[in-house]
């Protein structure tokens, strides 16, 4: 019985032509006594199609939960890597429990994972490589050393994706959180996906549970899709943010659902020194229809490492159900940077401790080096168009003595209190700004515009460049002969 993998890709008709004449070519031969069938075929909407494909089974993957596959991936990736500058490849992990440790990706790859297909994060910390602390950390989170490499990796690559039929990555995390509260790590715990300094990345259609960490971490990358991913962890898990754009530009993250122990979305550019040498802002971002749970944490968290920049930040649609705030500004004298041009509307809260929050004093420092006199610019802040109820406290808004936050619009808002929610509603401290059409009153800090000024906050009428993206249909099918 011979297997023979054939991928759709338009641009490349001649190998589809070829391929289906060898396919007759072999029909006719044994008519007689067997007949092509149909397995499975699969389409689905990518940045780029692929003009050849593999199964993870060819390079002898196990799929029983048990047997490692980590050689089996990378030996797959590598194979596969020779047709970068031929039409591309993807590799197809079918149905079954696919145990592995790390492995890199290539350019101008897909990793396509069946509805019942999980990759299982090993547990054997020797699959496990180390790498050095991100430049713009200068250390890692969980330790001084580097950090282990993520589950899913790569580096300097373009035009990568990685998706599926909804199939699953289960990063086993327990294992990884009992580490970490026990202080036994010597480095950071892995994340799930991440990509440095890489280019046109998409990541959709997936659900990943239980990371050791973060969960998604495109970093020093542009051009990033993240789209239809559902992300669960415990809420009480630590660190396990949903998705961390971090130094990134032109990225859009929509359609997401989040669990979370973290932030759910947490926008990040470098921390203290570290950050403000390697100067790589946060630019262009559009989150859109976005769903969070998370009691402990913030639904969209801009910081605190943030000392690179942070700049044109466009929320829309959120639903924050059960999570600590809205949105959150975290940072500190030592920081540096700035966080500017954050636009949110129509975001909907349900059972909020805040509903907005910022925070000036978060602390948290990489070291004792850094440098006391490096203040952030915190500026030209918008929210409009929300509801929220059961809230304990509408807003928690703390700037820096001296460095004041500026620029903060908030307009047609209300907000529902809790029963027992604080005595003092509204706390405002070292803050500028305006208000219109806002319930409960604000603090005296943003006072409320006169019926004949009434306006709206802003929100920018133009699409970034990541809106542009048209996705192709590519299919990946599997014949038996």
């Amino acid at each position: 019985m011979e297997l023979l993998w054939i991928s759709t890709a338009k641009p490349r008709v001649a190998n589809i032509v070829s391929v289906l004449v060898v396919l007759a070519l072999l029909s006719v031969k044994g008519a007689e006594s067997r007949k092509a069938r149909i397995l499975d075929s699969f389409e689905y909407n990518a940045i780029s199609c692929r003009a050849h494909s593999a199964s993870i089974t060819d390079f002898g993957g196990v799929g029983d939960g048990l047997t490692s596959n980590t050689k089996a991936f990378q030996d797959a990736i590598n194979n596969l890597s020779q047709y970068a500058s031929d039409g591309g490849s993807q590799l197809f992990v079918p149905a079954g429990k696919w145990l592995t440790g790390s492995f890199s990706l290539t350019s101008h790859f897909t990793l396509f994972l069946h509805k019942d297909a999980v990759l299982l994060a090993s547990q054997n910390i020797n699959e496990w490589p180390s790498l050095k602390p991100l430049p713009s950390y200068g250390r890692g989170r969980d330790a001084a050393a580097g950090r282990y490499a993520s589950l899913i990796f790569g580096t300097n690559l373009t035009d990568v994706i990685v998706t599926g039929d909804n199939g699953t990555i289960d990063g086993q995390g327990a294992f990884w959180w009992q580490k970490f509260h026990q202080g036994k790590l010597k480095y950071t715990r892995p994340y799930l996906i991440e990509f440095m300094f890489s280019d046109n990345i998409q990541i959709s259609n997936l659900t990943l549970l239980n990371s050791p960490s973060w969960n998604v971490h495109p970093v020093y990358s542009s051009n990033i899709l993240v789209q239809g991913i559902t992300i669960i962890a415990p809420i009480k898990s630590p660190n396990t943010d949903g998705i961390n754009p971090d130094s990134c530009t032109n990225v859009k993250i929509e359609d997401c659902y989040i669990v979370s122990g973290d932030d759910c979305v947490a926008v990040k550019s470098g921390w203290d020194e570290y950050g403000i040498a390697f100067g790589m802002p946060t630019r262009q971002l559009i989150i859109r229809r976005l769903t969070c749970i998370s009691p402990y944490s913030a639904t969209i968290a801009l910081g605190s490492e943030m000392s690179g920049g942070i700049q044109d930040v466009r929320a829309e649609d959120i639903t924050a159900i059960n999570t600590e705030s809205g949105v959150r500004i975290k940072t500190a004298v030592g920081r540096g940077g700035f966080v500017k041009d954050i636009y949110v509307r129509r975001m909907t809260m349900h059972t909020m401790k805040w509903a907005f929050w910022m925070t000036g004093n978060y602390g948290s420092h990489a070291d004792k080096n850094y440098d006391p006199n490096a203040l952030p610019v915190i500026q030209g802040i918008s929210y409009r168009d929300m509801v929220a109820d059961n809230v304990s406290m509408a807003a928690r808004l703390e700037g820096i003595s001296g460095d004041p936050f500026k620029e903060i619009c908030i307009s047609n808002v209300t907000i529902g209190m809790a029963a027992k929610h604080k005595k003092i509603i509204w706390t405002c401290t070292d803050i500028e700004g305006i208000t219109s059409g806002v319930t409960p009153r604000p603090c005296d800090l943003l006072p409320d515009q006169r019926p004949e000024q009434l306006t709206e906050c802003n929100f920018p009428p133009e699409d970034i460049p990541i809106d542009s993206v048209k996705f192709q249909k590519c299919s990946i099918g599997m014949h038996y002969m």
